[in-house]
């Protein structure tokens, strides 16, 4: 119990820090600002996060514990890619035009994770009734 508990709390986790990533990324385009060192950074904990969760989901899976819909688990591939596609795309330069492209594909992890938590189970453990 203590590992899908875990997992549902870093999914949420992930929600959360990837909303506030991308309204971070949006206001910083409406103001001209481009990827900073710090917006940088936050980046990278939140692919930590992601790929933290991941070793977690694979370790669920190990122990026999197998999610209720089978695309929670290409949730589980596609998210931990998607702001490195982002880097990879731009070639890691740091202009007003990545930041915009930083904070909507946050807002897409965003989006993904609430799929992710959705298809994980019946009733995920870690949301309040």
């Amino acid at each position: 119990m203590f590992l899908t508990e875990l997992h549902c709390r870093v999914g949420l986790a992930i929600v959360f820090f990837s909303f506030a990533l991308g309204m971070w990324g949006v206001i910083a385009f409406l103001r001209g600002l481009g990827v900073t060192g710090s917006y940088f950074g936050a980046l990278v904990i939140g692919e930590i996060l992601l790929v933290a969760q991941a070793a977690i989901g694979v370790a669920l899976i190990v122990t026999g514990r197998y999610p209720m819909d089978g695309l929670h688990l290409l949730y589980g591939i596609v998210i931990p890619l998607a702001w490195g596609a982002v880097y990879v795309y731009t070639r890691g330069a740091q202009t007003k035009r990545e930041m915009i492209i930083y904070g909507i594909m946050s807002f897409f992890v965003m989006g993904l994770g609430i799929r992710g938590i959705m298809t994980g189970s019946i009733l995920p453990v870690c949301l309040p009734v």
